[in-house]
């Protein structure tokens, strides 16, 4: 330890100089200090927030791709018809596993074709009732002329995508394979839903009808009723409808934010698609303005009892004015249908009167050789 004391000024200031000259950088002179503006604030305050989204920016995209790689059962990065900014056409496919008990593939409870047109800025959304007499491809001819919906049990997408494709005599790009359980992840990852009830029912849960806010259990109850619906399966098409829409309409705001990494979660863990990330990433891009404009729509049955089952059944007109919808917006020329749904109802029209709206008694299966 220096003891030495210095016994003048001038002594002092030599001995201490350097740690003067040091400390002198952390102590500016009045004349060099820059007043602290608004403006210097808010620009900090940019950067800080910039940098604090483009952080959790690429933590959110970097996470969504993990998530939508665990779904993905195709091959290849963005698909040539994405990349070319073509129409293309998506198979929803809503399935049941999981719900009341049911752990079998089981039939799919929804089927919806989308397409959109990014040239047209245009979209369509077509229900196809679960009922509906189709010929079921995929099978080796199992269930020739059955329930539409049982395509998906004996085949999955593939299956469901192959019947769907020769019904209306359109191209299916791709499908999305969606287990109804998700749909109650994802209202309670949004914060729940707000739907117009279009009347009281009670499905597990009662509803009333008009306005009403629904966490995930109860959007799942008001979507999967059917049979107290006046409209039967149409109704419930619609009230599934709604909760798509409503929580499209969440998931987009800034508030569901705080809740991306539960709806990546009930995504990844429910969904089944041969959309790459690259696709969906292209598509959330350069077709978003095609959401703008989109047109719902479905295929009218009518009711029909065929060996004691309750059915339903399509006019080839009904069929028609499908193919044309979808055709359309896919930006394809409307071509005449001739499936064997229509050969169907060639052959049943001598006894068939579509105008009646009583269900049909007499609507005949013929077999796949008959003419």
């Amino acid at each position: 330890m220096d003891h030495y004391q210095p016994h003048t000024r001038e002594e002092y200031q030599r001995r201490n100089l350097k740690k003067m000259t040091r400390n002198h950088i952390f102590a500016a002179n009045k004349r060099q200090v820059k007043p602290v503006t608004l403006k210097r604030v808010m620009a900090f305050v940019a950067m800080l927030v910039v940098s604090i989204s483009l952080a959790y920016g690429g933590h959110l995209y970097f996470a969504l791709h993990s998530a939508v790689d665990s779904t993905f059962q195709g091959g290849g990065a963005t698909s040539q018809q994405i990349n070319q900014k073509r129409p293309i056409s998506i198979l929803i496919l809503g399935v049941d596993q999981g719900i009341e008990g049911r752990h079998d593939r089981g039939n799919s409870d929804t089927m919806i074709v989308a397409t959109i047109n990014p040239e047209k800025k245009t979209s369509t959304l077509t229900s196809i009732p679960r009922d509906l007499l189709a010929d079921i491809k995929g099978d080796s001819g199992k269930y020739f002329m059955f329930r539409v919906n049982s395509a998906y049990q004996v085949g999955g997408n593939q299956a469901a995508t192959k019947t769907t494709s020769a019904l209306l005599n359109i191209p299916i790009d791709y499908y999305m394979e969606v287990n109804m359980k998700a749909l109650e992840q994802m209202v309670d990852a949004v914060g729940g839903v707000d739907v117009n009830v279009p009347f009281s029912f009670t499905y597990n849960t009662s509803f009333h009808k008009g306005k009403m806010h629904l966490n995930g259990k109860e959007a799942l109850d008001y979507a999967r009723m059917r049979h107290d619906d006046p409209r039967g399966d149409y109704g419930r098409q619609m009230r599934q409808r709604q909760i798509i829409m409503a929580i499209v309409k969440n998931a987009m705001s800034l508030k569901s934010l705080a809740n991306a990494k539960s709806i990546l979660k009930a995504f990844s863990k429910n969904v089944t698609t041969n959309l790459t990330f690259n696709d969906m990433w292209s598509i959330a891009l350069n077709y978003r303005d095609a959401a703008s404009n989109m047109k719902s729509d479905y295929i009218h049955g009518h009711d029909a009892w065929i060996d004691g089952a309750s059915i339903q059944v399509a006019s080839t007109k009904e069929y028609q004015r499908i193919s044309d919808t979808i055709r359309t917006n896919l930006g394809l020329s409307k071509e005449k249908l001739s499936n064997e749904e229509t050969r169907q109802n060639r052959l049943n029209k001598d006894h068939i009167d579509w105008t009646n709206p009583n269900a049909f008694t007499n609507y005949q299966v013929y077999d796949s050789d008959s003419d």
